[in-house]
């Protein structure tokens, strides 16, 4: 059975969702950092104290990462919201749920190893498999909607 694309309306009360998702998410990003260090692979943190050696990755501190990676999910929110920067924005979104993999996979990696403990493997374990259907959502909206009934293209 062949999928139909989504009206208009569905695919704007769709961008709008995933919207609130991201800024919600962006927010969180500089309420709570500390919630997105672990997702942020060793390899791309700068370590400046001399504890260890910089790879050519790490060209943003953990504390950076997250707030770069706050305001790109910030801006991916208002470019969803806006029909003419939607398809773009929503390529970007996937692609950048895409990347993200890495992190929570890092994350997952550390959580069970040895120094891991229950909460965070739980966390880990949840956050990881999320990302398949946020990918999902952000590159479904790349679909130029069909005019509702009744609305003029």
């Amino acid at each position: 059975m062949p999928f139909s694309r989504p009206s208009r309306a569905t695919q704007t009360l769709s961008a709008a969702a995933l919207s609130a998702l991201l800024l919600a998410s962006a927010g969180k990003h500089f309420r709570d950092p500390g919630f997105y260090d672990q997702v942020v692979p060793d390899i791309l943190c700068r370590d400046d104290s001399g504890g260890r050696a910089n790879g050519p990755l790490a060209v943003l501190s953990r504390e950076e990462w997250v707030a770069v990676s706050g305001l790109l999910e910030a801006g991916a929110a208002v470019g969803l919201l806006i029909p003419a920067t939607r398809r773009a924005a929503a390529g970007c979104v996937a692609v950048m749920f895409t990347l993200f993999l890495a992190g929570h996979a890092d994350a997952l990696r550390k959580a069970y190893g040895p120094d891991g403990s229950p909460r965070p493997r739980t966390v880990h374990t949840l956050r990881l498999p999320l990302q398949a259907p946020l990918i999902a959502w952000a590159w479904s909206l790349r679909a130029p909607g069909t005019p509702a009934a009744g609305i003029p293209a």
